[in-house]
């Protein structure tokens, strides 16, 4: 029987673990779940006794005994059912449209966009057998999606053009509803693609770590020139084509950024769909280290704080993190099950090899290989 508090200022919730239930509650309720285990009341009372009256106390512990009741606080655990699927079904997969990229940021985990390989660009041939991979691997799913990656994807914009007509062609053959996304560090943006990404519902995922001198101090050219200027007059660009829909400005921040609530707040003034999290990696400079878990703790909270004046004001924006439905959200299975690589989720390289997650290409104890992963799964009758 688990519960987790949470407070910021004068706000305080309580989290049912195994319920999924979320509870605003007062002072007095906060303080006793300190002590209160489900069935101690006399033990609870007593030791908050000399803080609360004995009627407060009492009138807190009824009203949870009613969430109680109702399976809502301190709810049995139960059996875990199955995490996924016995056959595989693909849910959602990322192309690698091109190994590479014109930035060269600092902390990027593929490499500069060369996953630890040489610099190539994804052809229209494997695009369509990636995409046909996706499809037949989703089998009855109605919903599929596609994720146009790299490297730069804008780099190999004829291929991009190509995968997008053939996914809009296939999925009309198919009835299935297709979302197709594309990430972009935003410098090759321009009128005639921003055009063709808008007219095919592409939803765009763009690269922004913040204010100016903290995005460029890790996301330069080739040359060390800061990309900031480039990346914002794409992204302000696109996101006023699309009336601020259909996007997120998506960034990252380090050891050397972790005051990042300064960052998102200078992000709204690009758009307001953000999300921000933490670097990738091993032990390299940038990662984070234990000394920096205060600082990000305070500064989650210092966002938390003007995400709600900003509401407040009439001025609001949202930080993907914050928004966690209470209601109609993932079962427990789906949220054990995570992001489902390997199973749900895979990774199609340039030249046509399978990983589980874009975060594995270049480390070939993963490669999966097209050709081997479909003759396991059929030779297991797990078949696609």
């Amino acid at each position: 029987m688990l519960i987790h508090k949470m407070r910021l200022d004068d706000n305080m919730a309580v989290l049912d673990i195994n319920s999924g239930a979320v509870h605003l509650v007062d002072d007095v309720i906060y303080d006793l779940l300190d002590y209160y285990d489900g069935s101690n009341d006399a033990e609870a009372m007593a030791a908050l006794k000399d803080k609360y009256s004995e009627e407060d106390l009492r009138d807190a512990l009824e009203e949870m005994h009613g969430l109680q009741d109702e399976g809502l606080l301190f709810s049995p655990s139960f059996d875990v059912p199955p995490t996924f699927a016995e056959k595989p079904i693909v849910k959602s997969l990322c192309l690698l449209v091109t190994h590479d990229c014109n930035l060269r940021c600092g902390y990027c985990f593929a490499d500069t966009g060369s996953f630890g390989g040489c610099r190539q660009l994804m052809s229209k041939e494997t695009a369509e057998k990636a995409i046909e991979f996706a499809i037949e691997g989703s089998k009855k799913r109605h919903n599929l999606e596609l994720d146009m990656f790299g490297g730069e994807p804008l780099m190999n914009w004829p291929v991009v053009v190509h995968i997008t007509e053939y996914v809009r062609r296939r999925e009309k053959e198919t009835g299935k509803n297709i979302k197709l996304t594309l990430t972009t560090n935003g410098t090759l943006l321009n009128d005639d693609n921003i055009k063709f990404l808008n007219d095919n519902r592409v939803m765009l995922v763009l690269s922004l770590d913040g204010k100016k001198e903290t995005h460029d101090a890790m996301r330069p050219f080739p040359n060390k020139a800061g990309s900031y200027d480039a990346a914002v007059r794409g992204f302000k660009k696109v996101i006023d084509s699309r009336e601020g829909k259909n996007y997120y400005l998506r960034g990252t921040y380090t050891h050397f950024s972790t005051h990042f609530c300064e960052d998102v707040l200078d992000m709204t003034k690009v758009g307001k769909e953000i999300s921000v999290e933490p670097v990738v990696g091993i032990d390299e400079p940038w990662v984070l280290t234990e000394e920096d878990l205060p600082v990000i703790f305070d500064e989650y909270d210092k966002l938390a704080r003007a995400y709600l004046e900003r509401r407040r004001e009439g001025n609001p924006f949202d930080f993907f993190h914050f928004n966690v439905a209470l209601d109609n959200g993932p079962c427990v299975a789906k949220r054990l099950a995570g992001c489902g690589a390997g199973h749900e989720y895979y990774c199609i390289t340039a030249d046509g090899d399978i990983y589980p997650c874009h975060q594995f290409v270049g480390r070939e104890q993963y490669n999966m290989g097209m050709t081997e992963l479909l003759h396991h799964l059929r030779c297991n009758n797990t078949g696609i």
